[in-house]
């Protein structure tokens, strides 16, 4: 039975992404040339004055994504008794929606009822990585926004928690790879973590031990510091020392026993995964180019239906 309901949630998660949408770099060639450079502005301006912008909209497009692909469900607001993406409990934490209506208004300004907000946050999520300092792509285009955003869907994302299996189910479920997981897993390199995910690592681990043994030591006294048993609300860490800055930093901190995650540390538990890592950890180029490839793959996803006047609401 186990395994049968397994397999029936997989085939209904994969449900949701099946569709015909054909993407293409140069969708809006006639209809909206100026859109890359209008989200990019749009994005510019808002990192400009807070620099953890960036680093939230790339795991907005990854929640997005994650969640009957890349449809924009996660900018919806929840209205009346029905809890939107956003409110589930994995994306509470969640911010810089501002910046999607800000890029938002401004093509529609341009080219009224042309774009999608899912490819407005595909772009945003490029032009994150870019003014990170990471590299950039050709984000193919021509998504269509969602109808449906719940709650309740959130826990179909993976968690900080997880397990190299479970990993491995939940990339594969939307047709990504173990190099995909990987190379995804990289963009913990830029961004801050709340205490709460990554807490039960250095508290009560197990009945034996309070801390991860798979920490490093003098990496779990700081955290244990920073993070008590009772922290404030909204403590937390950044992913890694350079966190405003894309490169490479997060896989050298995996095999330095400093991975803030146990989805981090996973990576080391399948010897596919950990020599990925290894390759990534040792060259940046190779982390660049391979980013490359799996945010093209993964942003491919799709499953929407429309293009929305307003990314907050249906039409």
């Amino acid at each position: 039975m186990a395994i049968m309901s397994t397999l029936l949630t997989s085939l209904l998660i994969l449900s949701f992404f099946s569709s015909t949408t054909s993407l293409s770099s140069n969708y809006y060639a006639k209809t909206c040339p100026n859109v890359e450079s209008l989200v990019t502005k749009a994005v510019r301006d808002a990192a400009t004055s807070d620099k953890k912008v960036p680093a939230a909209l790339l795991r907005m497009h990854f929640h997005d994504c994650f969640i009957r692909g890349c449809d924009a469900s996660v900018l919806l607001d929840s209205k009346g008794k029905n809890k939107a993406e956003k409110d589930g409990p994995p994306n509470v934490s969640l911010h810089a929606f501002y910046v999607i209506d800000n890029a938002k208004k401004a093509v529609e300004s341009a080219c009224p009822g042309i774009v999608s907000c899912a490819d407005v946050l595909a772009l945003a999520a490029r032009d994150s990585v870019v003014l990170s300092g990471g590299p950039s792509w050709d984000v193919p285009k021509g998504r269509k926004d969602g109808r449906t955003s719940l709650a309740s869907d959130t826990l179909q994302l993976p968690f900080p928690t997880f397990n190299i299996s479970q990993l491995q189910q939940s990339f594969a479920q939307r047709g990504l790879s173990l190099e995909d997981l990987v190379a995804l897993s990289g963009g913990h390199t830029i961004g801050f973590s709340h205490c709460s995910s990554f807490k039960s690592r250095i508290h009560s681990f197990s009945p034996t031990t309070d801390v991860d043994p798979s920490i490093n030591p003098s990496f779990a006294a700081t955290l244990k510091r920073i993070c008590p048993v009772k922290n404030a609300k909204n403590a937390g860490v950044p992913m890694d020392p350079s966190s405003t800055t894309f490169d490479n930093t997060y896989y050298k901190l995996i095999f330095q026993q400093k991975a803030l995650f146990s989805s981090d540390k996973a990576l080391l538990d399948s010897k596919k995964t950990k020599n990925l890592a290894a390759n990534f950890a040792n060259s940046r180029d190779a982390f660049r180019k391979a980013f490359i490839a799996s945010m093209i793959k993964m942003s491919s996803i799709t499953g929407g239906q429309e293009v929305r006047k307003n990314c907050r609401v249906v039409n």
